[in-house]
């Protein structure tokens, strides 16, 4: 307990010290946050203008059992199918069914492919700005495994 009071009655002898030099501190901390808070403002503005592309797949897919309506194949292959191929969605009639699980139209929603990015580069480049994640990707490994392969392919020839 002794040690104790010691350091309470050190901190009591020098308030007058310690005070000045916290008051420095913090208008130093303040020009810091400062500088922090208008960074923060300036990245949430960036942030916001990000816009991500999304792009119809042409695929709807039921709520219920996770069946797909592709626009292209229609649902004649089906049992009791009546929608001809390349029918669109919007143009089926309002008391279509899931053929499955028999759940209403309006438990569809919409198979989406997400394109990151700025929306307004989209159209820019060589058409890689427009591409997906899984594209790119395809693009990039495939063309990888091509020159691996042409590579080994040098040896064979030797």
């Amino acid at each position: 307990m002794t040690s104790f009071r010691m350091a309470e009655e050190s901190k009591e002898a020098s308030p007058v010290a310690e005070v000045p030099v916290v008051e420095e501190e913090e208008e130093e901390l303040d020009a810091a946050t400062k500088l922090q808070l208008e960074k923060q403002k300036r990245a949430d503005e960036l942030r916001a203008q990000e816009v991500f592309m999304q792009r119809s797949t042409g695929l709807h897919e039921c709520n219920n059992c996770g069946w797909q309506y592709d626009e292209k194949k229609g649902d004649s292959f089906m049992i009791g199918g009546m929608i001809q191929p390349d029918t669109p969605f919007s143009e089926l009639p309002s008391n279509y069914r899931c053929p499955t699980c028999r759940a209403s139209k309006d438990n569809f929603s919409e198979v989406t492919e997400e394109i990151p990015g700025f929306a307004v580069n989209q159209g820019y480049g060589l058409g890689g700005n427009s591409m997906s994640a899984g594209t790119k990707n395809g693009i990039i490994f495939g063309g990888l495994a091509f020159f691996f392969l042409l590579f080994l392919g040098g040896y064979g020839m030797s």
